[in-house]
Order: structure tokens, then sequence, then C-alpha cells
């Protein structure tokens, strides 16, 4: 995960933005409604990793009518997707995609299931653009872009 905010979002690290990589046990295994999945790869370790929490959007810096959309509790939030660059186009982000899904939707807690991506980083727009419904895209919605993030609701499996 720290690799990813290096090489592909170049920020580093953000601890405002990103205590949950320093800690993904307290910030994803120690709720049993949050959860983290990783892929390991027996030559490479661990390519890709997808985590699922129930903290909705905050406004801000996110756009207040996305935060009221997506209430903490209600919601829960796809983060830190990612996948090597190695090892991307295998299907990897997909299958571990699906299995928070499943999560969510086992947990019966859950309205809806919303993420945010950067438009950047290659492939992942065209991805979650694959998965789910755009319900904000700062780029055309924001004065002067926003963030130039892109937020999207992904349906709930069984709904």
């Amino acid at each position: 995960m720290l690799d990813t905010v290096y090489r592909d979002f170049g920020t580093g690290y953000v601890p405002r933005w990103h205590r949950d990589i320093i800690d993904p046990e307290g910030a994803y295994l120690a709720s049993p409604r949050h959860t983290l999945l990783v892929a390991v790869d027996e030559r490479d370790g661990v390519v890709a990793t997808a985590a699922l929490d129930s903290r909705g959007p905050e406004a801000p810096p996110n756009p207040w009518r996305v935060a009221a959309r997506f209430p903490s509790g209600k919601t829960a939030q796809l983060r830190r997707v990612y996948v090597r660059p190695e090892h991307r186009r295998r299907g990897l982000a997909r299958r571990l995609v699906g299995g928070l899904l499943e999560f969510a939707a086992a947990d019966g807690g859950y309205a809806a299931v919303y993420l945010h991506t950067d438009p950047s980083v290659p492939g992942a727009e065209s991805f979650w653009r694959s998965l789910g419904t755009v319900v904000c895209d700062e780029r055309a919605e924001e004065p002067d872009g926003g963030q130039g993030i892109v937020h999207f609701e992904i349906p709930m499996p069984g709904r």
C-alpha cells in the first residue's frame, strides 16, 4: 500500500489520508464490520490489497452532497484496492472487490457501497466504471475541478 502512495499517487505517506496503511490491523481487522484482503504471490509476496470499512466519505475534503449520500455506519467504503503494476490485468482486483462485496452483503447493515478513485492512476477510472456508477466527477462538477477525484457507487450483491 505504501508503494502505491509513493509510486502511483506521488504524494508519499500523508498521515491524515494514509493512517490506515500504517495500522491496517486497527483500521481493518479490529472491527467485525471491516476487512482487509490480500493477494500473495509465492515469488513476489503481497501483490494486491483491497479493504472495506464502515466510514463514509468526509466533507471536506469530499463534496458535501457525496458525504450526505453515503453516511458512516450505513456505507461500506472500498479502500486501498491496489495491484502492483507487474500483476495488473490478471483479474486480481476484480476478485478482491468481489470478496469485499460479498463481505458487505453478508454484514446485512450496509445500505450502499462507495469508493472514490484518482483518475490519474492508470486503469483506475475505467476499472471502476466497469463495476459501478459515477455519482460525482469532481473534474466536471466541482469549482476548479475540486480534487479531481471520481466518486462511485457499486451495486450491492443481491440487490
